[in-house]
């Protein structure tokens, strides 16, 4: 059998037995220390973090069911076996019901006590493994996943920790490509059903037959082609979160039974007769704006009003300019890793450029391009020479007609630099001095050029 070896505390008041449990665990390669009684045993566990800790359960000051409860009290990762002269059943259940990893009865065997060990340092290891993974899927589905400092990401995060750990239906609207499926699967990580399924439904990705079967599964013999029972994705969803992505295309027949399934968590499958009860919560995602969709009446009034409880707005990538540098920087360290090149980062003329481009694809569109300037560049920089040609055709010109140059020069200006500031504005959330780091400008400058193209302070924003 493979050994771990790990860091033990062997707590006895018999000399002799501490002595020989300490020799036999110091051969097997455990690093091994005594303590002869519980306030001892106690001072080493405050000074030292043991992964196992074997005690006597009748010690001289107090007995080892005490040390088993300070150390839950005070150190949760440290497994405690408990070992005792006089084992019944009823002590070893009260030891494992006060959380002691393991009860054993002298005389101890050496293989007994090998065997009981080795499990409890195997279990710390897949307990840290289990954190580690955790930490991971947070990082890489949770907030850590969510890129940004624009103020309008750090309202939605606010949002976002407000609501994952609830039930509440979350309705996320965004531009394509903004990442509302990353936004989702943040809420999902967040909550208490992280442990739980994450599905997903592409809800535009489906003809109608086939999405409700997708949705809410099939019988055998539903529709041609039906040759066996089909288990839907809600019913796959039972316990963790449902994502409907591009919902508004949903058919006016699949919008009576969504509604049924968000009011009342039931459903039946294509072609069934039998009530499937379900505890899912549900995010729903569109590009779509769903109130002109219940205006000219191809969405459902009474779904509209229950899907959008609580709405998130992912804003597109033009509106955050200043998180364009990061999400640039972010998505070059990934994809260096994944083609095995060592770039250091971009020149300013390649940053200008992507902070200058409207990103009509949005986050989607960025990572496309860090990825070909990656695999492209022959350079430890990426320059603007990297980027698309589209970038650079794109690059927003301002023609003066020829009979206006003269005295007009200035006017003609006005409309670019007016909309400039607007926008470092709207990315800043409209704090000054952000604004005015950005434009490369001081305050006061910012202040008069508002006062002049007669842009006012939100009112409701506070500097």
């Amino acid at each position: 059998m493979k050994t771990n070896q790990g860091s033990l505390l062997v707590v006895d008041d018999d000399k002799h037995i501490l002595e020989a449990m300490a020799d036999y665990l110091r051969s097997l390669g455990h690093r091994t220390e005594t303590a002869s009684n519980c306030k001892d045993a106690m001072d080493r566990m405050g000074e030292f973090p043991f992964e196992v800790v074997l005690c006597d359960v009748n010690l001289g000051d107090r007995d080892g069911f005490e040390l088993l409860q300070w150390s839950t009290e005070h150190c949760p990762d440290t497994s405690v076996i408990l070992i005792t002269g006089y084992g019944t059943i009823e002590s070893a259940v009260e030891a494992i019901r006060m959380g002691a990893f393991d009860y054993l009865t002298k005389p101890v065997i050496d293989d007994e006590l090998n065997f009981s060990v080795q499990r409890a340092l195997g279990q710390r290891k897949l307990v840290e493994e289990n954190k580690t993974l955790k930490a991971q899927l947070n990082q890489k589905f949770g907030m850590g996943s969510l890129i940004g400092r624009d103020y309008k990401m750090l309202k939605m995060y606010d949002l976002i920790e407000s609501v994952a750990d609830t039930r509440t239906t979350v309705l996320v609207l965004g531009e394509s490509g903004t990442g509302k499926t990353m936004t989702a699967r943040a809420i999902h990580q967040l909550s208490a059903r992280a442990s739980k399924p994450f599905v997903e439904v592409a809800c535009g990705a489906l003809p109608d037959t086939l999405l409700e079967s997708e949705l809410f599964g099939h019988v055998a013999g539903a529709f041609t082609g039906a040759n066996h029972d089909k288990v839907g994705k809600f019913l796959q969803a039972d316990g963790g979160t449902i994502f409907l992505d591009e919902v508004a295309t949903a058919s006016a027949s699949l919008q009576v039974k969504l509604l049924r399934v968000l009011q009342d968590r039931e459903f039946e499958p294509v072609g069934g007769n039998k009530t499937h009860k379900v505890d899912v919560r549900v995010i729903l995602a569109t590009n779509e704006d769903l109130t002109a969709r219940v205006a000219s009446g191809t969405f459902r009034q009474d779904l509209f009003y229950r899907i959008n409880v609580i709405s998130l707005t992912q804003p597109p990538l033009r509106e955050r300019i200043t998180d364009i540098p990061l999400l640039a920087e972010h998505y070059l360290h990934q994809f260096c890793e994944a083609n095995g090149k060592t770039i250091r980062g971009f020149d300013d003329s390649a940053v200008q450029l992507l902070q200058r481009y409207r990103w009509p694809g949005n986050v989607r569109e960025l990572l496309n391009v860090v990825e070909r300037a990656v695999v492209l560049s022959k350079s430890d920089t990426i320059s603007a020479q990297d980027l698309p040609e589209t970038l650079r055709a794109n690059e927003p010109t301002f023609s003066v007609p020829a009979g206006r140059l003269g005295n007009n020069l200035k006017s003609s200006l006005v409309a670019p630099e007016k909309q400039l500031i607007l926008e470092a504005l709207e990315s800043n959330g409209w704090n000054r001095q952000g604004t005015a780091d950005l434009l490369g400008i001081n305050r006061t400058t910012l202040y008069k050029k508002m006062k002049k193209y007669g842009i006012e302070f939100e009112t409701q924003m506070s500097f």
